[in-house]
């Protein structure tokens, strides 16, 4: 065969086999006469070397591989090895194809229409076509904790034939263009799904996708493997040969595990915080920021205001008052951390006057006096149980703050551990919480990662990540309602604006920081971080330099 013939004409064991072959050729010493341009050209075929196994570390452990119902990001960040979205996206947002190989928006905004990808198979063999899209989009409707929110104005999606999707919208949604990657809106195989209760669907913990990584096997409490797609429809990718993504409980074994080699890398800042400084100096490890665009949110801590004291807006206040967030940023975050008493990160949308609630245990103590519970002879008013979201080492360190903190105010604070499924159970479903402390992204947009959190439609018991405070204002409803469809930039900040105000006056939650999430990789490990996603990608561009 001609060595020009197209790629994919080639098998693809032949490929690799060529590719290592010149790469062993380029390997060798090059004469010191060779010119510039040849010495680069040689070194770039060497910086993509093919196959090898990829370490991944991952806590907690997923519920499940497939991130249909859940914006854990342990399941996100493994979800996208197998299944992928309509579109990828720069650093910038800027949206790119993937499924989608291009896409147009209306003049009135109302009507987007999607290219799709031809000859692109399942890992079953079974085709790719716009009737996958159409069902996973309305399927993501009625599961996903925030697809309500983002397809909100969404009326019906039509498919003129195999490769074309047009969404139909009431009105305009500007961010909506942002919503389609892996990681937030995955596209599953209609003829799988579509005869099965999707939240049990045994697909969802053996998933098939059209990605570049094929789902092999799950051992539970040890480690998820996959292996390399070689039909993939992009046929140069993906480098490498398998990932093993390993569950790891303790994060200090985490750390270890980095600096010994038996992990690769990390996200989510996988390590102790107190870790950090001495890693930053491990010649083999680098520590990365990008890749948290989608991610970046804040920490907060949840009330149920169907508890019996929590239910009084004077014992919210009292705690907002008992806590120091300068504590909060230098002490538990180690400087990795921006303090913020709003639910917007700092940024375009973000409110910068002060929270109305300053550290002030003199005026903590006064609103629970005149709430009614004063301090027994014990000296507690009442006791209360915080349960810090599983394997986060920082949110564990803020129950031990808070229950030091609230113990000067004479609220007994007692810190409970748990799973992963027994947190969500008991937050989501059972409702059998006080106060809880977690993460929350501010994802592409607040009209879709922050409303989610306090509009009253959002309380959906048994759907993780949802309005878990059972918070209900109609002014906010309506506000978020406004600013989802609003065109005009300082009136949707205004709106946004008045939202942050109204939440942290009437304190559902607590808002505590907003935190710089830091990824931890092997020098031998290039091309992790290439997107937004970060390790939530679906590291089809990895490569690994043994």
């Amino acid at each position: 065969m001609p060595i020009a013939a197209p790629n994919r004409l080639i098998p693809m064991s032949l490929r690799r086999r060529v590719g290592a072959f010149l790469v062993s050729l380029v390997a060798a010493p090059l004469p010191l006469t060779l010119p510039l341009t040849l010495t680069l050209a040689a070194h770039a075929v060497h910086a993509q070397t093919p196959g090898g196994t990829l370490n991944v570390v991952v806590t907690p452990e997923p519920t499940t591989l497939v991130n249909l119902a859940t914006t854990s990001t342990s399941v996100m960040q493994v979800s996208a090895k197998v299944t992928e979205g309509l579109l990828d996206y720069d650093f910038d947002l800027t949206p790119r194809p993937l499924l989608a190989t291009s896409w147009e928006i209306s003049p009135d905004g109302r009507t987007y229409t999607f290219h799709l990808r031809h000859n692109v198979k399942w890992h079953d063999g079974q085709p790719f076509t716009s009737a996958d899209v159409a069902w996973s989009l309305q399927m993501l409707r009625n599961v996903h904790p925030r697809a309500r929110s983002t397809f909100a104005n969404l009326t019906g999606i039509d498919t003129p034939d195999p490769y074309t999707v047009v969404l139909h919208l009431a009105q305009p949604t500007s961010y909506l263009i942002k919503a389609f990657s892996a990681s937030e809106t995955p596209i599953v195989p209609k003829h799988l799904y579509d005869r099965l209760d999707p939240l049990t669907n045994p697909a969802n913990d053996a998933p098939v996708g059209t990605g570049p990584f094929r789902f092999v096997r799950w051992v539970r409490g040890s480690y998820i493997e996959y292996a390399r797609n070689d039909d993939y429809w992009a046929h140069d990718k993906p480098h490498l040969d398998r990932i093993i993504v390993k569950v790891i409980g303790d994060s200090s074994a985490r750390s270890i595990a980095l600096e010994n080699g038996s992990v690769d890398i990390g996200g989510e800042t996988p390590v102790p915080l107190s870790d950090l400084a001495r890693l930053k100096t491990d010649p083999k490890l680098g520590l990365e920021t990008r890749g948290y665009a989608f991610e970046t949110g804040v920490v907060r801590v949840e009330f149920n205001l169907d508890n019996p004291y929590l239910k009084h807006l004077e014992v919210r206040q009292a705690i907002a008052s008992a806590v120091d967030r300068d504590v909060v940023r230098n002490v538990i975050y180690y400087g990795y951390a921006n303090p913020t008493s709003g639910p917007i990160i700092p940024g375009p949308y973000a409110d910068t006057q002060p929270g109305p609630y300053p550290f002030d245990l003199k005026r903590a103590n006064a609103l629970l006096d005149a709430a009614g519970f004063p301090r027994q002879a014990d000296g507690i008013r009442f006791a209360l149980v915080i349960d810090p979201f599983p394997g986060n080492d920082a949110y564990t360190r803020i129950g031990s703050y808070l229950h030091a903190s609230l113990q000067r105010i004479g609220i007994a604070l007692s810190v409970r551990s748990q799973d992963l499924p027994a947190y969500l159970k008991r937050i989501y479903t059972d409702r059998n919480f006080d106060m809880s402390v977690h993460g929350m992204s501010n994802l592409f947009d607040p009209s879709v990662g922050v409303a989610r959190l306090y509009t009253s439609t959002s309380f959906r018991p048994g759907v993780p990540f949802t309005n878990g405070s059972h918070y209900s204002n109609p002014s906010v409803d309506r506000l978020f309602a406004q600013a989802a469809v609003e065109t005009d930039e300082p009136r949707r900040k205004g709106e946004f604006i008045e939202i942050q105000r109204i939440v942290e006056r009437e304190l559902p939650d607590l808002t505590l920081a907003s935190p710089q999430y830091v990824t931890v990789y092997n020098r031998a490990l290039h091309d992790h971080t290439v997107s937004p996603d970060g390790t939530a990608s679906s590291f089809a561009d990895a490569w690994v330099q043994r």
